[in-house]
């Protein structure tokens, strides 16, 4: 320490250069683990990205065959209900010709 300068000038010198050593420090520190986080997310990232998407496939594929049955369902049950409604006065009129036949 030198004698001529006041004891608070150096102190505040010393301070400054801890400080500045300490930011430089965290600089690199940061800049090593950001370096190191994009290595391990080039890694990972892929294999999550394709579990991911086969997740969301198989959901959209069961969905859209669910969606696929109710409407089959629906389009059978319609067509059902058609051919009945259809149906139903022939079969009356078959059975009241029988039943004169008959008689």
């Amino acid at each position: 320490m030198d004698d001529d300068k006041p004891m608070t000038d150096q102190a505040m010198e010393t301070i400054a250069t801890a400080v500045e050593a300490s930011k430089d420090a965290a600089v690199m520190a940061a800049k090593k683990v950001r370096k190191a986080a994009k290595k391990v997310a080039k890694k990972v990232a892929p294999k999550k990205s394709k579990k991911a998407s086969k997740k969301k496939a198989k959901k959209a594929a069961k969905k859209s065959s669910k969606k696929a049955a109710k409407k089959s369902v629906k389009k059978a049950a319609k067509k059902t209900a058609k051919k009945t409604s259809k149906k139903a006065p022939k079969k009356v009129a078959k059975k009241k010709k029988a039943k004169k036949a008959k008689r």
